[in-house]
């Protein structure tokens, strides 16, 4: 068999087989990888607007760095609800909270202690959030900066749905930052 460097891809059945010189020997020795599909990373989200609107669902192309993303709506099996697709424009939200369920959690969160605890991160600082509607959250952050169009946050309370959130920082009328 002689050697083709234009076919070591495109013969199935070559993968994993020695090409002979015709002297005997191994010339080379081919193991193509099968092409895997790259998984989509899904997020399940609720998108709060600064009107008060709410969209929950999954998105595979949030980006902080992005000026618009996209939604999907879910029903409880998991199923899309009528294919629906958001097109969401960070400008307008107030948050993207990124949750471990999207049923929530019912009841007020427990922030008992967690003021007070020392952080041992470097660079990690708590931040309390006030938004201009009012609403108050409070987090740990590395990344904020009021130059930024927005900022992730991780909440205190450990029994939050909430995995992080990302504050849209011009819907933020306040922020508190302490170690």
């Amino acid at each position: 068999m002689d050697f083709n460097p234009s076919t070591l891809y495109s013969c199935p059945e070559r993968v994993g087989r020695s090409l002979k010189s015709g002297k005997g020997d191994d010339l080379i020795f081919i193991m193509e990888a099968k092409p895997q599909p790259v998984p989509k990373v899904q997020n399940l989200v609720v998108a709060r607007y600064q009107d008060g609107k709410i969209i929950r669902g999954v998105t595979h192309d949030f980006g902080p760095q992005k000026k618009v993303f996209h939604v999907s709506t879910v029903e409880k099996y998991g199923k899309t609800v009528h294919g629906k697709v958001f097109e969401i424009y960070l400008s307008e939200l107030k948050a993207v909270f990124f949750v471990k369920s999207l049923e929530g959690r019912q009841g007020p969160p427990s922030l008992k202690g967690l003021m007070e605890e020392k952080l041992d991160a470097p660079g990690l600082m708590k931040v309390k959030i006030t938004f201009f509607d009012g609403e108050i959250l409070t987090g740990t952050t590395q990344g904020y900066t009021h130059e930024r169009e927005g900022f992730f946050v991780v909440p205190l309370e450990r029994d939050s749905n909430n995995l992080r959130i990302f504050i849209v920082s011009s819907a933020v009328k306040k922020i508190e930052t302490w170690k």
